[in-house]
């Protein structure tokens, strides 16, 4: 008969192996969860964690919404594969936008977030973003055009330097941007113009 510490040897590296490959295989699990399938950007979930950790790493981190402008009508008018294909776009964009400094993620639905470890060229760089989510987007012989609404702040410029707090201000910007509310309410007038002419605190572009 083998003796039990014997076949205790003969079995460990099978455990190990075992282990290592279920291991592997909740970490891809884990990690497909934190990416958007359709446009390989992080998740909500995914991307809260990224940015917390730049946060932790750089307090002064600019937060950065953006939604896309008449992306209803184009999945209205040509279909959901159509709007699939403009959301995969857009987030390909975005992440070569962002470069490998910035994270990039989707929120869901036509909203996309980023977090920015250096701003000092915001301005321009969010015209350039917006410029290249305006692009067309080719699907089957259709060439696809949306825009974007873009709102960011500066996590040290807030009362409340936290990444919700940035989040919600980056939001509100965003939204003043297609002159109405969160809830849809219309304000007296678009911030669009004013926007081109002030730029501290928050930052607001439409494309």
């Amino acid at each position: 008969m083998t003796h039990p510490e014997t076949v205790l040897q003969l079995l460990a590296p099978l455990l190990a192996g075992g282990w290592a490959l279920h291991a592997h295989r909740l970490y891809q699990r884990l990690h497909r969860g934190r990416k958007d399938p359709l446009t390989g950007l992080l998740t909500r979930d995914g991307w809260t964690r990224a940015a917390e950790r730049v946060i932790r790493r750089n307090p002064g981190a600019t937060v950065l919404l953006a939604d896309l402008n008449g992306f209803k009508a184009v999945n209205d008018r040509h279909g959901h594969d159509a709007g699939d294909a403009v959301l995969a776009a857009a987030g390909e964009r975005l992440a070569a936008w962002c470069g490998r400094n910035d994270v990039a993620g989707r929120l869901g639905g036509d909203e996309f977030v980023a977090i920015l470890t250096d701003d000092t060229r915001l301005p321009d760089r969010m015209a350039d973003l917006a410029e290249a989510l305006r692009q067309p987007v080719g699907h089957h012989g259709l060439q696809l055009r949306v825009g974007a609404s873009i709102g960011a702040a500066r996590l040290a410029e807030l009362d409340t330097p936290t990444l919700a707090a940035a989040l919600k201000a980056a939001d509100t910007a965003m939204y003043q941007v297609k002159g109405r509310t969160r809830r849809g309410r219309r304000l007296l007038a678009p911030a669009a113009a004013a926007v081109r002419r002030r730029i501290p605190q928050r930052f607001r572009l439409a494309a």
